[in-house]
């Protein structure tokens, strides 16, 4: 209970202080580079968002925020969300799992020629549907290989808004009793409210040495012993104002 009552009284004051900071055709529409100057920027824009006819539920800003939106586009377009989700999970599994496989991936001296062949075998041998094989063999294109597990992790935050979820992320030191999880999601289901499905997901992080973060619905609340030191030290470190005394 004193872990969800720091959560509710943390997230009620960030808020009252203003703290919270036609498959391939479709693909290539969605991932089409304009010709504005590249040159400042590591991305081509990818203007997936900006589609009239489906409405992407979270704003997803760079390069892979706008490879994911093109994807969500089109895989509702395709009525195959859950489906695209689980075979652009299981490559990014796969990538994660063979270090060989891995290290063409992130090769970008590798020959265009070369990356889309090899995607495409990929993509035959795991029987992936045409939708996420053309996704796979642009992205390959276009040198994004190397960028996919984050484009993955952006695609899968839109289609779980599509679907009403909402994953929620609490980093802490060390792993939370089953009772204090259980405690934690159901005052995050309150807070968020019934209208969507909170999914969990803890991770450990000695170096915030105490207390918690908490990521949901795009939002940050800090509340680790780490964070609360560096704004202590930064107030001890202001110089004192002698008219003020």
């Amino acid at each position: 209970m004193a872990l969800c009552n720091r959560v509710r009284s943390g997230i009620s004051l960030l808020n009252k202080s203003s703290l919270l900071t036609s498959h391939r055709s479709d693909l290539h529409r969605s991932l089409v580079v304009p010709s504005v100057s590249l040159a400042s920027r590591n991305y081509a824009n990818v203007p997936g968002a900006r589609d009239s006819k489906v409405k992407v539920p979270l704003a997803l800003f760079g390069g892979s925020g706008n490879y994911a939106s093109a994807l969500y586009i089109a895989s509702v377009k395709a009525n195959a969300i859950e489906k695209v989700e689980s075979e652009i999970s299981q490559f990014v599994e796969a990538v994660k799992n063979s270090s060989k496989f891995s290290q063409f991936v992130k090769d970008v001296s590798v020959a265009k020629a070369v990356r889309v062949k090899v995607i495409q075998e990929v993509c035959g041998e795991a029987k992936f549907s045409d939708l996420t094989k053309n996704f796979l063999v642009i992205v390959a294109e276009n040198g994004r290989l190397k960028n996919l597990d984050t484009i993955a992790k952006r695609f899968t935050e839109l289609a779980m808004a599509y679907k009403g979820e909402v994953k929620a992320t609490v980093t802490t030191v060390v792993a939370l009793p089953p009772e204090e999880e259980k405690a934690l999601k159901e005052t995050l289901q309150e807070i968020i409210g019934s209208g969507a499905k909170v999914h969990l997901e803890q991770k450990i992080d000695p170096s915030i040495l105490g207390g918690l973060v908490l990521e949901f619905s795009q939002k940050v609340f800090d509340m680790s012993i780490k964070t609360r030191a560096q704004q202590m030290e930064r107030i001890l470190r202001e110089p004192v104002s002698i008219a003020n005394i």
